[in-house]
C-alpha cells in the first residue's frame, strides 16, 4: 500500500501555513502564543483534509493537550487510514528569540506504521549509510567512530559529530574530543540535527546522543526515505513513565529500535523554516509575499528534496 501523492501537497500545505502562522510572533519572546499560533493552524488545516487522521505523536496526552493530542482523530473522517506525528514549533525557543533553527514539522504514515513514542527521552544514532554494524547504540563512542571512520577510509580528526549541547552528554563530548572528532553542538531541534546526516553539504558524518522522543520518530521518517540508518532507545526517568508507556503498548522498555520498527511502510515528511537554519530557510516576507522552504520526503515516489514556494498575503 502507498500514500497517494496528492497528499504530499496537502501536508506541504499544513506545514508551510504552520510556519507562516507564527511569522508574527518571532523574535517576540512568547513562546507559547508562538506555540499557540502553529497548533490551531496546524490543527485546523489537518482538519480539512480528506483522510481518516489520528494523532500518534502531538502535543501530548489530552489532559494536557486540548489540540493535537495524541490520539485525537483529524480529516473529514472520509479516505484513507493515516497516522500523523506533528511537531507544529519545534524549537519554540528559536523562534521567540528570532534564533535560527525553528520549523514546523509533521510526518504522515499508513495506520499503525508510524511508532507511537512517548513523551520521554532517546538514546539515538544516525549516520548516512544503510549499512548495520557500522554504528550501534550498544557500542562505545570510540568504537562506532573507529568503525564509521575505516567505513568512510578516513581518520576519525575527519568526521563529524552532530549532538545536542547538554550536560548529559559530557562523557560523550569528552570521547569525540579525545578522538579528535569535530563536534558539531546545537542548542535545540534534534530533528533537523539527526537530518543533517542526509546530505554531503551539510558536513555532518554521525548524529548521537539523548534527545526527544517524539521528535526520533519524526526524524525516522525522512532518514528512512534518504536510505540512512537509525537506532533509537527510550529513556525512562520515572516508574511513571515506565507505566505510561506500557499503557501505550510498549512491552520491552529496554527495547532498542531499528528504522524499520519505528517507521514502515510508505510515509511522507514535511520540515518548513520558521527561521532560517542549517536545513532550510525560514519565512521571509517581501512586497506582501511570504517566500517558505521545506524539506519534503515521500518515500514510494523516491521524493526527497527541498521545495521553495511563494505566497500572496490574503
Amino acid at each position: 500500500m502507498t500514500i497517494d501523492k496528492k497528499f504530499v501537497d496537502l501536508f506541504h500545505s499544513v506545514s508551510t501555513n504552520a510556519a507562516i502562522a507564527t511569522f508574527n510572533w518571532i523574535g517576540k519572546k512568547n513562546k507559547i502564543a508562538a506555540d499557540k499560533a502553529a497548533v490551531d493552524s496546524m490543527r485546523n488545516n489537518l482538519n480539512k483534509i480528506n483522510m481518516k487522521g489520528r494523532i500518534v505523536i502531538g502535543e501530548g496526552e489530552l489532559d494536557k493537550a486540548p489540540m493535537l493530542y495524541i490520539g485525537e482523530r483529524l480529516g473529514t473522517q472520509n479516505g484513507p487510514e493515516l497516522d500523523i506525528a506533528v511537531d507544529p514549533l519545534e524549537g519554540t525557543n528559536f523562534a521567540a528569540n528570532n534564533l535560527p533553527g525553528a520549523l514546523s514539522v509533521i510526518a504522515v504514515a499508513e495506520k499503525s506504521n508510524l511508532f507511537n513514542a512517548p513523551e520521554t527521552y532517546m538514546d539515538k544514532i544516525a549516520i548516512s549509510s544503510p549499512e548495520k554494524g557500522i554504528v550501534d547504540l550498544d557500542n562505545s563512542t570510540k568504537r562506532n567512530i573507529g568503525n564509521l571512520a575505516d567505513f568512510k577510509n578516513t581518520e576519525p580528526q575527519n568526521l563529524t559529530a552532530c549532538l545536542l549541547d547538554r550536560p548529559r552528554h559530557k562523557k560523550q563530548i569528552e570521547d569525540l574530543e579525545s578522538l579528535g572528532v569535530k563536534i558539531k553542538l546545537i542548542s535545540d531541534g534534534d530533528v533537523s540535527g539527526a537530518l543533517m546526516v542526509t546530505k554531503k553539504d551539510y558536513n555532518i558524518d554521525i548524529f548521537m546522543g539523548i534527545g526527544g522522543g517524539p521528535e526520533g520518530v519524526l526524524a525516522a521518517s525522512a532518514l528512512d526515505t534518504f536510505g540512512c540508518f537509525f537506532q533509537g532507545k527510550l529513556i525512562f526517568e520515572s516508574n511513571e513513565e515506565k507505566e505510561r508507556a506500557k499503557k501505550m503498548g510498549i512491552k520491552d522498555i529496554n527495547k532498542k529500535y531499528e528504522l524499520n520498527e519505528i517507521v514502515s511502510g510508505d510515509s511522507i515528511f514535511c520540515a518548513t523554516g520558521i527561521t532560517s537554519g542549517d536545513l532550510v530557510s525560514g519565512i521571509n516576507i517581501d512586497n506582501n509575499v511570504f517566500t517558505s522552504e521545506t524539506l519534503i520526503t515521500h518515500k514510494s515516489s523516491n521524493l526527497k528534496k527541498i521545495i521553495k514556494l511563494k505566497h500572496n498575503i490574503k
